[in-house]
């Protein structure tokens, strides 16, 4: 059976860090672009980060540059984000996907993913 869990997350206030991971199981990342979406309430589900495991790609949405780092452990098959200096803005639920494709320069695009997490928490106090 194909999974994707995801760990971490919680409570956190403002200018603290989180860190977020998501375990495949039942396939493999080589051949993926793998990352995270987010939702927070009554807003649709966006983009955050994309880790490519075929070219080693990176990409962040504008909002989270410089403060989150993805990566990826081959290995262990698991995708790592680090969320510093964290805002209020952030809270939301977290969902890691994993879309086939060969690079991350154009971000994951929601209606290609593959598979999905079933999402972690993060909430972030003022």
């Amino acid at each position: 059976e194909v999974q994707l869990v995801e760990s971490g997350g919680g409570l956190v206030q403002a200018g603290g860090s989180l860190r977020l991971s998501c375990a495949a199981s039942g396939f493999s990342f080589d051949n993926y672009g793998v990352g995270w979406f987010r939702q927070a309430p009554g807003k649709d589900r966006e983009w955050v980060s994309c880790f490519s495991f075929r070219d080693g790609s990176i990409n962040y949405v504008d909002s989270v540059k410089g403060r989150f780092t993805i990566s990826g452990d081959s290995a262990k098959n698991t995708v790592t984000l680090q969320m510093n200096s964290l805002k209020p803005e952030d809270t939301a639920n977290y969902f890691c996907a994993a879309d086939y494709l060969e690079s991350c320069i154009g971000g994951l695009d929601y209606y290609g993913i593959d598979y999905w997490g079933k999402g972690a928490r993060v909430t972030v106090s003022s």
